[in-house]
């Protein structure tokens, strides 16, 4: 198995969205800031990136098996419709499955027993490929609970003066991280950190 990643478009400052949930505009622009055509599972989304973030995309594409998220986005997003444009099964961790889930025709699973059975379902789907976790409270949970290989970091250079951080209140700070391999996009740059075992 490859392992547990997070990954999210962070600010300069270190945000993940901005106040009032804003800033979402600036910090994905760089889907939509190029020549190459990155397609998804969703026919209307289609990403359009310079080569290198074309090339990051793709591999991010390409390596993940599942994904893990948290109740408040999957209810933020509606669920994408029955369909993630990874098109790839997703774990959602919540503490009560919502009315109407699950659907025979949706790969959502629905975890009540917290991350560490969220993540384990996940490997199981995953296969030997990588499992990908939601920025923000479930990754942070993940790296509290030993579980998170990588973080991966798009960062915009863009200053939101506040919101909700990539990382916030951790359990066992500090943590050491390896790295990190770079990959320069347009007004983006890829960062890739191994989390560095204890």
């Amino acid at each position: 198995m490859a392992g547990v990643y997070t990954e999210a478009s962070m600010s300069l400052d270190g945000y993940i969205s901005g106040p009032g949930e804003s800033g979402f505009d600036l910090l994905f622009r760089w889907y939509e800031n190029g020549d190459v055509p990155v397609p998804t599972a969703k026919p209307d989304m289609t990403f359009r990136t310079s080569p290198a973030s074309a090339g990051h995309v793709r591999r991010t594409m390409d390596e993940t098996g599942t994904l893990v998220v948290g109740r408040r986005l999957f209810d933020l997003i509606g669920g994408w419709d029955g369909r993630h444009p990874l098109d790839k099964p997703v774990v959602v961790v919540t503490h009560h499955v919502p009315d109407g889930w699950p659907r025979p025709d949706a790969p959502f699973t629905f975890v009540t027993e917290g991350i560490e059975a969220a993540v384990a379902q996940a490997r199981e789907l995953a296969g030997d490929r990588w499992v990908g976790v939601n920025g923000g409270t479930i990754a942070r949970q993940c790296l509290d609970a030993g579980l998170l290989d990588e973080i991966r970091v798009n960062l915009v250079p863009v200053l939101l003066g506040g919101g909700v951080p990539f990382f916030d209140q951790l359990g066992h700070p500090p943590v050491e991280l390896t790295g990190p391999t770079v990959i320069e996009g347009d007004q983006v740059t890829h960062l890739y950190y191994r989390v560095r075992r204890p």
